[in-house]
């Protein structure tokens, strides 16, 4: 297919991607962004396999890998004490593999400078309200007023609640708030885990180590604490001091955490949807991400299955004989997994995530019973990182050399000070874990 000129709205993880991956195939690509200054927004959240498969082919794995934390496992226990939720990257039986926490602005920082080197155009302060087909192709249109130029394509990477993509958005009754925390050195906490505690699936505090940002010397930490959102406003009245009551009667060892935190304005409110958009391709267009397919985050899980559709977008470019066929390739190969994920997902988030009693009994009384035991233990592993349902190999991808990541994003940390290596990825990613 002849090369074209690509609009992509929205400069967050899935519109950098897809941006590098369609420069790199030699089309003429250009950013819109809503911020005067691209940024990121978020706190902390995972990488799994299925997004560092296709950050090593844009050949940033590495230097990604360098600025996060090597994660294990995720490690979830119920008021009780009992595991509820023990899911380790070493039950997928692929060598030294392993997740990866990091602050969305570390991760944002990635592929900004990468998309800046390329010399991608990125026009900020366009806030995307629409886009139309026009003589020429199809041209956005623009809050303030006015519209671009016309151009081949428009990927849409704009996030679940984009002008662009026609669905009805169905607001989750749980959002969590985040924050970002200095990691407690020689504290409770281990850093090559993501660890949560839960009170039945009404209330839920955990904590993810995020690595460190460029130039920095500190580790940080993710802190979140589940939600409801009509309880919000409730959270802001009541006070920081009920609330970190809650959390110590709760999770003791997060007073190494609460005593950061003296100011309500440092807790995020992030709410979430569950929406489909019926048809991710058009004319001239395509959704990708969150303007596809949006549902509770799993911590980051959608920039994951985002990086994937752009991966899918910029084959069927490649393999499309015209430009509808291209597009209808992308979203095939990737519509079995996302219907898969939407269908998991709404099954397993009132787990965690609701205000029921049962589906948290079941919880306790058959992961806490079986979540070891084979196969069990395997499929938990592929549900979590995004596997489950074989999403590489449909797209020709594979997972990369992980101990050779580990070496390479090591010599980095350690050539920029002696402070900035991880002594702890040994054990994260291949010590057994604690049954």
């Amino acid at each position: 297919m002849n090369r074209l000129r690509i609009a992509i709205a929205g400069c967050g993880p899935a519109g950098l991607a897809a941006a590098l991956l369609l420069r790199r195939d030699g089309h003429r690509v250009e950013l819109f962004d809503r911020f005067d200054r691209p940024r990121a927004v978020g706190s902390g959240l995972i990488i799994q396999p299925t997004g560092i498969a296709v950050l090593d082919r844009l050949g940033l794995a590495r230097a990604t890998v360098a600025r996060g934390a090597p994660i294990a496992a995720l490690r979830g226990l119920n008021e009780a004490g009992r595991v509820v939720l023990d899911a380790r990257y070493a039950d997928l039986g692929a060598p030294g593999v392993f997740g990866l926490g990091i602050h969305r602005a570390s991760l944002f920082a990635v592929l900004y400078d990468a998309a800046r080197a390329a010399g991608i155009p990125i026009h900020c302060g366009q806030a995307v309200d629409g886009s139309q087909l026009v003589v020429a192709g199809r041209a956005l249109s623009f809050a303030g007023g006015g519209c671009s130029a016309a151009f081949d394509l428009v990927v849409d990477a704009l996030g679940a609640r984009s002008p662009l993509a026609a669905a009805q958005v169905r607001p989750l009754p749980f959002g969590a708030l985040w924050t970002t925390l200095a990691w407690p050195e020689g504290g409770p906490f281990d850093d090559g885990l993501l660890e949560q505690r839960y009170r039945r699936a009404s209330r839920m505090v955990g904590v993810l180590p995020a690595g460190r940002r460029a130039g920095g010397d500190m580790r940080e930490a993710a802190f979140f604490w589940s939600l409801r959102g009509d309880a919000h406003a409730a959270w802001l009245q009541a006070g920081l001091s009920a609330w970190k009551d809650e959390v110590r009667a709760m999770w003791p060892a997060c007073e190494a955490m609460l005593e950061q935190i003296d100011d309500p304005a440092q807790m995020t409110f992030a709410s979430y949807a569950h929406r489909t958009a019926p048809h991710p391709a058009g004319e001239r267009l395509i959704h990708i991400g969150d303007a596809w397919h949006s549902a509770s985050p799993q911590l980051g899980q959608g920039a994951n299955m985002a990086w994937l559709a752009a991966w899918a977008g910029a084959a069927g470019l490649r393999t499309g004989k015209s430009l509808a066929e291209a597009l209808r390739l992308a979203a095939g190969w990737r519509s079995d997994h996302v219907r898969l994920y939407q269908a998991i997902t709404a099954a397993f988030t009132p787990l965690y995530q609701s205000d029921g009693a049962l589906a948290p009994m079941l919880r306790d009384q058959l992961l806490a019973r079986i979540g070891r035991a084979w196969p069990v233990a395997r499929i938990q592993a592929l549900l979590v990182t995004g596997l489950f349902g074989a999403p590489l190999a449909m797209l020709g991808l594979s997972m990369p050399d992980y101990g050779a990541l580990l070496t390479a994003s090591s010599t980095s940390a350690c050539a920029s000070g002696p402070d900035q290596s991880n002594p702890l990825v040994t054990r994260a990613t291949s010590a057994p874990l604690a049954s």
